[in-house]
């Protein structure tokens, strides 16, 4: 397809990428029923799904579905990189990829889902600050409020700030630091990632940090150690599914959204996630919000927005936006 011709149907991209943002919602939600024993068909076994293994097996499982998809098409020029870029892969798919599932896994386990995706996607704040301090862009008003917005809204999401004297809330500490270094990494993989996509197509840089992340995976949890564990066939099951829903079926619709839309423009649409995250949860798990906490997430999606557009009226306009795009 044209790229050019794509442009002008924007509302197509939007669709797409709203449905990826709705498969990564229903996968947040999964994970949390797996951890929290909500699944009666999973409920039978005597060992519980961990975020340990849901993170290995949701790239692993991927990354063997994925690789003969894209050999079958050009053989191994269809992956093909440079050593050097092999080398930057690896480190992106370790720190990136398999650190920020983990934590993220980790953080919706201990605390919930709302909380845990909304401070991970405090990411495009950190990846501001460090552009902001290598001197790439300059902090006008428009981005000290985008911060200010995060920050208020993470005190309000993690229970902070209060505006009654009743009991506050009370957050795993655990989670709610792993759902930090979450959004550490998964800002961490963004700016490191961009370097390279400006070389290579995002499904030869997906396979490859894949391929770090399921044999990092490996090397930490190896497969005596799984087998160890005698997971029943249900579980096998529902991994598999997880990793078709959360990667590889996400990823197609929002590589398919590209096409019809700008990079901003769909960074910004795929800010859905968290909302259809929150709003699965609640459905489905009872996971209900306080009002203060919804406020804070209003904060939090807003000071993203804001991030991801240019400045205006400060010369900066033309220069490229800190897009950060979806990891989940």
């Amino acid at each position: 397809m044209n790229r050019s011709n794509s442009r002008s149907h924007p509302l197509r991209g939007y669709f797409f990428i709203a449905t990826a943002a709705f498969l990564w919602g229903v996968s947040a939600t999964l994970g949390r029923a797996a951890f929290t024993g909500r699944f009666a068909l999973l409920s039978a076994a005597s060992h519980r799904i961990d975020p340990l293994i849901l993170s290995q097996t949701r790239t692993t499982f991927s990354l063997l579905v994925l690789l003969p998809i894209l050999l079958a098409s050009r053989g191994w020029q269809r992956i093909k990189v440079s050593a050097s870029d092999l080398g930057y892969c690896f480190l992106l798919g370790i720190l990136g990829v398999a650190v920020s599932n983990y934590f993220y896994y980790v953080a919706i386990q201990r605390i919930n889902v709302a909380t845990a995706i909304t401070v991970q996607y405090t990411a495009p704040v950190w990846v501001l600050l460090y552009v902001v301090a290598r001197g790439q862009q300059r902090l006008s008003l428009q981005k000290v409020g985008a911060v200010v917005l995060a920050v208020m809204g993470i005190a309000l999401v993690i229970g902070l700030v209060r505006l009654h004297s009743g009991p506050g809330l009370h957050l795993d500490a655990y989670g709610l630091i792993a759902a930090l270094l979450a959004s550490f990494s998964f800002a961490f993989y963004n700016v490191g990632g961009h370097r390279i996509l400006a070389r290579y197509d995002r499904w030869r840089v997906l396979t490859w940090t894949l391929t770090s992340a399921s044999v990092f995976w490996l090397i930490v949890n190896p497969p005596w150690k799984i087998a160890a564990a005698h997971y029943i066939a249900a579980q096998w099951v529902f991994l598999f599914v997880f990793s078709i829903i959360s990667v590889l079926g996400a990823f197609s619709l929002y590589f398919l959204g590209l096409q019809y839309l700008e990079p901003t423009s769909a960074v910004v649409a795929s800010c859905l996630e968290p909302v259809f995250s929150i709003l699965l949860a609640a459905l489905a798990l009872g996971e209900m919000l306080r009002p203060m906490q919804a406020l804070g997430i209003v904060f939090v999606l807003a000071a993203i927005v804001i991030v991801q557009r240019p400045d205006r009226g400060t010369g900066e306009a033309g220069k490229e936006a800190v897009v950060v795009e979806p990891i989940e």
